[in-house]
């Protein structure tokens, strides 16, 4: 890494679960181990530190920023953008370079299989990929890749997928199409990078399901394949290589049901730790 590389920002989403706050937390430090530039993370709300107090951390006027997202919903799109036109406003002259979200990578491809491999999943099992929901039509779609993904490179029976919150199939629905698809063994799989509340919500509608054997992997947690995932993405933003997928983006393309949300103006989360 070269001595002119801008400091890392890592934004983070933020939970009411401390554990999962917590991993983000030590997830930041196992990143910095890894670069010769000041690491900083901060969540866009519900947890410390703010995306501000991360920034007043960071040397410079020029730093680069890396959402810890799966997917680019509406955290990554607008959230963590306006977050950081705040921060442009408070401090001027601040720049930023801005990285994509983690997305279905290859190297997350292998540490959902890694999860699996830990349940025993195999040849005889199905698996339900189970992601946070969103209102975003893409973001959703996302999800529905990454388990055609999964199902393309893992070795079991299929992989199918639902959502814990704000789109369907739910959990219970989602395991009620796998039984109808003949499983006979299923792995709920998480597809959370951090323990929280909706991973533990995750696991308690998997426990209350009845049917078919079912077990629930872990969440992706703080692990150095993902850290290498971050540092790539940083450096792909530092190079000025970040790409967004804009085709399907509900802020750009006149999507059915989503019209009034073309060009809609976004604003930070008002994190209740923030002061500023």
């Amino acid at each position: 890494m070269v001595a002119m590389s801008p400091p890392l920002l890592i934004a983070g989403h933020g939970t009411a679960d401390d554990a999962g706050a917590e991993q983000f937390r030590q997830f930041v430090k196992r990143v910095a181990g890894r670069l010769d530039v000041p690491v900083a993370g901060g969540f866009i709300e519900l947890s410390e530190p703010t995306i501000g107090a991360a920034v007043d951390a960071l040397p410079g006027r020029r730093l680069a920023a890396v959402p810890l997202m799966l997917v680019a919903a509406g955290h990554a799109k607008g959230d963590i953008p306006a977050s950081l036109a705040r921060e442009k406003s408070r401090r001027p002259g601040l720049s930023f370079a801005y990285g994509r979200p983690l997305g279905a990578h290859p190297t997350v491809l292998a540490l959902l299989r890694e999860r699996l491999a830990e349940v025993g999943a195999g040849a005889d099992t199905t698996v339900l990929l189970v992601g946070r929901g969103s209102t975003d039509p893409d973001a959703n779609a996302e999800v529905a890749r990454a388990a055609r993904l999964l199902a393309e490179t893992a070795p079991v029976a299929g992989v199918e997928y639902a959502f814990v919150s704000l789109a369907g199939p739910s959990v219970p629905a989602g395991l009620d199409r796998c039984r109808r698809l003949g499983a006979r063994r299923i792995a709920v799989l998480p597809y959370f990078l951090f323990t929280g509340v909706l991973p533990r919500r995750v696991a308690a509608q998997a426990a209350g399901w009845t049917g078919v054997p079912v077990r629930t992997a872990e969440v992706i947690g703080d692990c150095d394949g993902l850290a290498t995932l971050v540092v790539e993405r940083y450096e792909e933003a530092v190079r000025g290589e970040a790409r967004a997928n804009c085709d399907a983006c509900l802020y750009r393309v006149a999507l059915p049901g989503h019209e009034h949300r073309v060009g809609a103006p976004q604003v930070p989360h008002d994190h209740p730790h923030h002061h500023g």
